[in-house]
């Protein structure tokens, strides 16, 4: 997938990445995918998204930007293991002149279940100070196209969720 400007024809639906296969090595000794590995496919979702903003490995290269993660954080529903196709799907929930909040669902690609989630903060770096800074004003109308047009469709469970144990009753 190469880098590109802005698709004309944004759908209000979340963005959907190329569907993975799960690497054999990913596999832990429970017989499943271990939980490193998520994360890998996450973060491959979000770099297919990021091209389509424009804002990856070229944009750091010609214009001296690029994204950190701040936060993260993944619930794990339902075991993956090897042979299992799976597809993430993004939302842009959020973005301000320097962040980006995402929400992903790593679904069974052709069985449709919700095996994770991860939810995650992004920050705007200047990678010559390697500082956080503001995006340039074409890649925020291009972000806030996106998050305009996920904000058309039924946000995901799981938004927001915390950590905690449950409570006694």
């Amino acid at each position: 997938m190469t880098e590109t400007a802005a698709d004309s024809s944004i759908k209000p639906e979340p963005f959907h990445a190329s569907i993975m296969q799960i690497e054999p090595q990913w596999i832990d000794y429970n017989g499943h995918l271990n939980m490193a590995y998520y994360n890998v496919m996450f973060d491959r979702a979000i770099d297919q998204l990021w091209l389509k903003l424009g804002i990856g490995p070229t944009y750091m290269k010609e214009r001296g930007g690029s994204t950190f993660t701040a936060e993260c954080h993944v619930r794990y529903l339902r075991e993956i293991h090897l042979g299992d196709p799976v597809q993430v799907s993004v939302w842009l929930l959020e973005a301000d002149e320097k962040r980006l909040h995402t929400f992903q669902e790593l679904r069974h690609a052709s069985e449709g279940w919700i095996s994770a989630t991860s939810e995650n903060m992004s920050l705007h770096i200047d990678m010559n100070s390697r500082k956080v800074a503001p995006f340039p004003s074409d890649i925020r109308e291009r972000i806030g196209a996106v998050v305009k047009a996920h904000g058309a469709v039924p946000r995901p469970e799981g938004i927001g969720r915390n950590i905690a144990m449950p409570s006694k009753r």
